[in-house]
């Protein structure tokens, strides 16, 4: 198998990337997950790396791993990660990535040490950069990309905390005329998946909407979406909270109270505005990723009036949240 990008190849050799990591030594660990494991690395030429090592069971298989890397070698833009190379020898599936020394954004927004260090200005510019990562492969990229597994742990964070957005295993090539396409093997992360996805097995670019939506509302509260808060008091989904606060005229308590006296007002508005407008029920009612950046860029632009999220307004809630994993696991096996 050979990828060209340009006059390179963009094959590396199995013995540079075990050098590299010292024979993906645990030392060398950056994080781990469904898919394997992450190492970080030293080309010969003092370049610093991250290797994406597919274990045997992660189910992305052959297809998905060309697929990652044909869609992200043809990427270029600030706020995505940049593929380097890959390796496929010996039973190794290797994706070689440029090394972005903050790790990921869940990282940072969820540990109460480091969260200190994301104060207001950093989570509006990350807010403002995963947008313009998103308009990207939406719109301006000679492809037109559904990334389909947008989250905070697939933020990377580099050493200004500039975001880029990572993992591409399960993205998706649109033609330009496509206006959705469907699978019968849905997969993902629950709280960040659009409805229409879960319950049809449809998605299209509103689906990464609505992931950026959640994504939007985390970042600005500083809680996971799925989880229990104590500390805040209540233990709804993230969603839910934030709706309630707007409805009921008191949407700066849902900042994080870490930033929440050092923020802008009118950005903290906007940005809870623009993520209860991502999570709309209804795809068509979900702005475009552009006009997401033009509204976080100027105060003169506004979004209709969100509507309350769809499990809120039919009061399904819970009986929704247990169809959706009762869904995920009996389409886990399907293929596309």
């Amino acid at each position: 198998m050979t990828f060209l990008l340009g006059n390179d190849s963009l094959e590396f050799d199995l013995s540079t990337i075990k050098a590299a990591t010292k024979n993906f030594d645990t030392t060398n660990t950056l994080g781990q997950g469904g898919f394997g494991i992450v190492y970080q690395g030293i080309l010969p030429n003092g370049q610093e790396i991250a290797v994406k090592r597919l274990s045997k069971n992660s189910g992305q298989g052959d297809k998905e791993f060309r697929n990652e890397v044909q869609l992200v070698a043809n990427l270029q833009h600030k706020n995505l990660v940049r593929l380097l190379g890959f390796c496929m020898r010996e039973d190794e599936k290797l994706l070689i990535y440029e090394f972005v020394p903050n790790a990921s954004l869940d990282r940072f927004l969820f540990d109460p040490i480091k969260r200190s260090n994301l104060n207001w200005e950093a989570r509006y510019k990350i807010i403002a950069g995963i947008a313009r990562g998103l308009v990207y492969l939406h719109e301006d990229s000679r492809l037109k990309i559904i990334h389909r597994d947008l989250k905070s742990s697939n933020i990377l964070l580099d050493s200004d905390l500039c975001p880029k957005i990572a993992d591409f295993g399960m993205a998706r090539l649109v033609g330009m005329d496509e206006t959705h396409l469907e699978t019968s093997r849905i997969a993902g992360t629950y709280g960040y998946m659009a409805p229409e996805y879960v319950l049809n097995g449809q998605f299209s670019v509103k689906s990464d909407v609505y992931s950026y939506g959640v994504l939007i509302l985390e970042i600005v509260s500083g809680q996971r979406n799925g989880s229990n808060s104590h500390q805040l008091g209540y233990s709804q989904d993230l969603l839910r909270h934030a709706w309630e606060h707007w409805a009921a005229g008191t949407p700066m308590e849902f900042v994080d109270f870490t930033v929440r006296e050092r923020c802008s007002k009118n950005e903290a508005l906007r940005s809870i505005h623009i993520g209860l407008s991502c999570i709309q029920d209804e795809p068509a009612l979900r702005p475009s990723m552009a006009s997401v950046v033009l509204t976080l860029q100027t105060d003169s632009l506004t979004l209709p009036v969100p509507s309350p999220p769809a499990f809120l307004a039919n009061g399904m809630g819970m009986h929704t949240r247990e169809y959706f994993q009762r869904r995920i696991l009996s389409t886990t096996t399907a293929s596309i």
